[in-house]
């Protein structure tokens, strides 16, 4: 295992908070993060970018992590950045390029290498090559033209000429255009398995029965990202329609597919009835709780302090997020100047809303005192989670309290600070003095960014989550293994 000095370990920790606390925005200003990453450690950034293509959830990240491999002066990065775009689906390959371009000034002989390929592959198997043209026709003509790639007879005719030959799906979706009944249309678009955004394109309008035809080929995240399209045309009025979406919505939870980042941008973008809404929740909970677990006890400490009614929100959900996927004692304390102990009946969102429900923010701040209630009853934990400005002007002061806990109960926690509104280094500060690392994440207003913490909670420490990234091997071009 490759050893890290104390500056590179800070580099790297403040490379991943970066990267772990920033929203989904324009590839322009990911891409200025990204360019201080590879200033900071270039190497490092190598390893972390195939990290976050298996684990990361932000399609600009992905797709800026690629560009810049494929950019990059490093051989091992062009071949890292070369195998991870053939993973990608053509818009994100075009999205690569137009960042490259744009954003780069450059796209290398190695990365159009990439993109032959990457074309190549699919037209060698009429089958994949009609369904990437079909959902990705605008990029894919964009990759041709753009790079100068001459295409295949069959992808010229689909693409550029659109006279498609008769066994392609696209010929059927010309035909499914002239069909003259929606029994027709149904049947075509379950008979050639025709995707929802496609036949949304194609017929001008949508009957209960084509509707109940193209949900039931849609795989639950398709449902789910198209919730406001279907609601918009009339899906949720129409009671088998609906029913079918929720059943949809019940497979989503089992399906290894479905990414807990979409659905909760779903939930939030679409109006949807109380059922619905609660369905898409619970999808979002599964997911999000999916093959994590928390093996050590917690202690979750939410500032109730003058102003702090964000920790308080913020708080409710980090308890759900952390009692979903908690197999050891979870112990739950709103703060003051008193400690509030908070218990639910379960682990879901709605539970700890009730649980919370009389829990206010007013008074002054000790920060101290929950973990002074956890040694007074002698309570053990391995970990507390701390969501605060990190303000604190009243004893018990936490690292005051947490040197007497450490000594009475014979146990060293890692701390991490969750730090809501105008926050402060106040009390990271104070815990450096006396030699306890404490980790922080900041909350920025973004709810989608809570699943980031799950690898900080079930990794003993960050360090080791920094170790795993580093030990991950770059992977290497097909062509240049077998030489």
């Amino acid at each position: 295992m490759t050893r890290m000095t104390n500056t590179e370990r800070d580099l790297r920790l403040d490379m991943l908070n970066s990267l772990l606390t920033t929203p989904h925005r324009k590839l322009g200003d990911v891409g200025a993060l990204h360019d201080q990453m590879i200033g900071q450690d270039p190497l490092f950034y190598g390893h972390l970018a195939v990290w976050y293509q298996r684990h990361g959830v932000v399609r600009d990240h992905k797709e800026v992590f690629v560009g810049n491999l494929l950019t990059s002066d490093l051989p091992a990065h062009r071949d890292a950045g070369f195998v991870l775009l053939q993973e990608l689906p053509p818009y994100q390959v075009a999205r690569v390029v137009d960042f490259m371009k744009r954003h780069k000034g450059k796209v290398p002989r190695s990365a159009r290498t990439a993109v032959r390929q990457y074309l190549r592959r699919r037209e060698a198997d009429p089958v994949f090559f009609d369904r990437a043209a079909l959902r990705g026709r605008k990029a894919m003509k964009r990759l041709y033209a753009g790079l100068h790639v001459k295409p295949s007879v069959r992808a010229d005719a689909i693409l550029f000429k659109n006279d498609p030959p008769e066994d392609s799906l696209a010929f059927k979706v010309k035909l499914l255009a002239r069909a003259a009944t929606p029994v027709d249309q149904a049947q075509m678009i379950v008979a050639h398995q025709i995707p929802y955004t496609v036949a949304v394109g194609t017929l001008k309008k949508l009957t209960p029965a084509v509707l109940v035809a193209l949900i039931d080929a849609m795989t639950p995240q398709e449902v789910i990202n198209s919730l406001k399209s279907l609601k918009a045309r009339g899906a949720m009025a129409h009671p088998d329609v609906k029913a079918l979406i929720d059943e949809k919505l019940e497979q989503a939870q089992h399906d290894k597919r479905v990414a807990a980042f979409k659905t909760r941008v779903a939930a939030d973008v679409v109006d949807l009835d109380a059922g619905t809404a609660e369905r898409l929740a619970q999808v979002a909970d599964a997911k999000v709780k999916q093959g994590a677990r928390i093996t050590r006890p917690t202690a979750l400490l939410v500032d109730k302090s003058g102003s702090m009614t964000q920790a308080i929100e913020l708080g409710k959900r980090i308890a759900a997020l952390v009692s979903g996927i908690a197999e050891a004692e979870l112990h739950v304390f709103a703060f003051d100047t008193l400690p509030y102990p908070v218990q639910a009946s379960g682990a879901d969102l709605s539970q700890w809303e009730r649980a919370f429900k009389h829990i206010r923010a007013g008074g002054a701040t000790s920060i101290g005192c929950g973990l002074e209630a956890l040694r007074l009853k002698k309570i053990a934990v391995e970990q507390v989670i701390i969501v605060t400005d990190e303000q604190e002007n009243h004893s018990p002061f936490f690292a005051d309290v947490y040197q007497a806990y450490q000594r009475d109960l014979k146990v060293a926690p890692n701390v991490l600070i969750v730090k809501v509104g105008h926050a402060s280094a106040y009390l990271e500060n104070r815990l450096r003095m006396i030699q306890v690392p404490a980790e922080t994440f900041t909350f920025a207003g973004d709810y989608y960014a809570l699943p980031n913490l799950i690898p900080l909670l079930t990794r003993p420490s960050r360090l080791e989550l920094l170790m795993e990234i580093l030990d991950l091997p770059l992977p290497v071009r097909p062509d240049k293994a077998a030489a």
